[in-house]
């Protein structure tokens, strides 16, 4: 470890707290409906598309028709990404020819990019069209990501409202997340990219001959208009089957560092837009600061784990860090830096293969992705998931002081507690019984390419990744029939069977009347409440997982330090 690996860390941290109030008080603005510097232009556009889709922008929705709007919203999604997969030979731009998605893996990719996972079955460089990389990918990038946002914003209205059982209009607030938040922000940054070297052309790939004196392909393409959103709205998938260690998507350690930048931004500004919309930002910051906590504590374990290094390694004379599937010009410090950011995040781009990773480098970001992905977590789905998280320790402070617990001077119940566990315990059902079917049958174990604790990893680590809607991978388990079906299925219940619980929730929070702050008043802001907020996210964290991929990782990383391996 050295301190400018730290130095990284601190910055980066820095610049999100920095960068978090001014967008969090323009997203507050934005949803509140107000006029900001963007109006004159985009407030026509605006108003276009609301005529066009016979929207009422004032019609408001109880949660179960914001709910539904989601949902019918998603499935029209999943039917025009499907279809343009299956017939995109057929299609224009096209200029390597790439043949028709199979019907499994159209499916794996659709419900991927859909649910804002963006996990990734097949070669992007090899498999994909520039149309359906655009149309289909890109486009879904922009919208799964303004849904989960609109989700998010959906909900806070339901914490904070009082007597009301309505939420906004998901249309609306679609919209409006597209209009004013994303699109701006990745027209400035896909310029900045492109800056820096990464393409972004219509041309057909290059065949070159190389220094050694041998033919390389170079990609080409819409490249950086991709790679912007890919970031700023937590998706992941790459233009490249490397994704961000490729060249291409991520050329210098500036872009690295943007690229984190971009996929903590709105995340972070979430968490202080709700404090702001609370009309207390303490609870806002105290939500970042068990998040901010959470982070530290994963990038110091993995970046520890990458800059010990590997004793195999050692005794063959090459001293120094881990440096297997990692890049020379981004290093351990950036590579455990980058793995934990996507992970606490749902993004999923990774600059080095997590599969090259030490076991304990390696369970840093399977652990981030099983707390739920509320580390920060994906756009707009980590501040819902948190929310989720919060309703639970305020009720569990209820009974350890002996009072019906209250939030924002609501009274949490019983129908307030089943929805947050609902939510709550969709990732470990949903990770570890796909996994422990995955490991007793032939279809299973066909395509891992280690043994021991490691293949394990790798299976668990894909439904894990596919149900946080994350999108990375232990890359040495292979696609098959099974694993495209499965992890779709995994992928469309990670997203939805998450929505719809705490969008219910948010309904019932709305409909409550507030109640007068007492001397007795748990206060949701304090040092103790973040305390108890993080006890209780790795007490449910220890208890569903510890003992399915904890022990793995830990013995395989002793059997490492002691010159051993499977």
């Amino acid at each position: 470890m050295t301190a400018i690996g730290w130095l990284q860390a601190a910055i980066f941290l820095l610049l999100v707290i920095v960068l978090m109030k001014p967008l969090g008080l323009y997203m507050a603005r934005v949803f509140g409906g107000e006029r900001i510097f963007l109006s004159p232009v985009l407030r026509p556009l605006e108003r276009v598309i609301y005529a066009l889709g016979g929207v009422d922008e004032e019609e408001e929705m109880p949660w179960y028709v914001y709910a539904f709007s989601v949902l019918g919203f998603s499935a029209v999604g999943l039917a025009f990404l499907y279809v343009l997969l299956r017939t995109q030979q057929w299609l224009p731009l096209n200029p390597q020819h790439f043949a028709n998605f199979a019907p499994d893996l159209a499916w794996n990719t659709a419900v991927s990019f859909l649910t804002n996972t963006n996990w990734q079955f097949y070669s992007g460089e090899s498999a994909m069209s520039y149309l359906s990389q655009m149309a289909g990918l890109a486009w879904h990038n922009f919208v799964s990501a303004a849904a989960g946002i609109a989700i998010a914003v959906a909900v806070v209205r339901g914490v904070v409202r009082t007597s009301s059982k309505l939420l906004g209009n998901f249309w609306v607030d679609l919209t409006r997340a597209t209009l004013y938040i994303l699109l701006p922000i990745s027209i400035v940054g896909a310029l900045i990219l492109v800056a820096q070297g990464v393409p972004q052309n219509f041309s057909a790939y290059h065949d070159v001959k190389t220094v050694e004196g041998t033919m390389q392909t170079i990609t080409g393409g819409p490249m950086a208009s991709q790679e912007v959103i890919k970031e700023l709205g937590t998706n992941g998938g790459g233009f490249v089957n490397a994704n961000s260690a490729a060249p291409n998507e991520n050329p210098t350690p500036f872009t690295n560092f943007f690229e984190m930048l971009l996929i903590f931004l709105i995340p972070a500004a979430l968490v202080y837009m709700y404090g702001k919309m609370a009309r207390d930002t303490r609870q806002g910051w105290a939500i970042f600061a068990a998040m901010a906590i959470l982070f530290v504590a994963g990038f110091s374990l993995a970046y520890w784990a990458e800059a010990a290094g590997n004793p195999l390694v050692h005794q063959l004379g090459v001293a120094g860090g881990n440096m297997e599937g990692k890049e020379c010009r981004f290093g351990t410090a950036a590579s455990a830096l980058f793995a934990t950011v996507t992970t606490d995040t749902s993004c999923g781009a990774v600059n080095s293969m997590h599969d090259s990773f030490t076991p304990l480098g390696g369970l840093v970001p399977l652990v981030n992705m099983q707390l739920g992905e509320i580390v920060f977590g994906g756009v707009g789905s980590g501040l819902y998931g948190m929310i989720a998280f919060v309703v639970l320790t305020v009720f569990i402070a209820g009974l350890m002081v002996g009072r019906t617990p209250e939030f924002l001077g609501k009274k949490i119940e019983r129908r307030e507690v089943q929805c947050a566990i609902l939510a709550i315990l969709v990732t470990p059902v949903l990770c570890l019984i796909p996994t422990a079917v995955a490991v007793l049958i032939p279809q299973g174990i066909a395509t891992i390419n280690n043994n021991g604790p490691h293949g394990f990893s790798e299976i668990l680590y894909a439904f894990t990744s596919t149900n946080a809607n994350n999108g990375s991978a232990f890359a040495g388990l292979g696609p098959n029939l099974f694993y495209n079906i499965a992890t779709g299925v995994n992928m469309m219940f990670g997203r939805f069977a998450v929505v719809v619980p705490v969008l219910a929730l948010a309904g019932s929070l709305a409909g409550k009347k507030a109640v007068a702050e007492s001397a007795g008043t748990f206060t949701t802001y304090s040092p103790i409440f973040v305390v108890l907020l993080l006890g209780t996210i790795l007490i449910v964290g220890a208890l569903t997982f510890v003992p399915a991929d904890a022990l793995g990782p830990i013995v395989e990383h002793l059997l490492m330090l002691q010159g051993k391996t499977f």
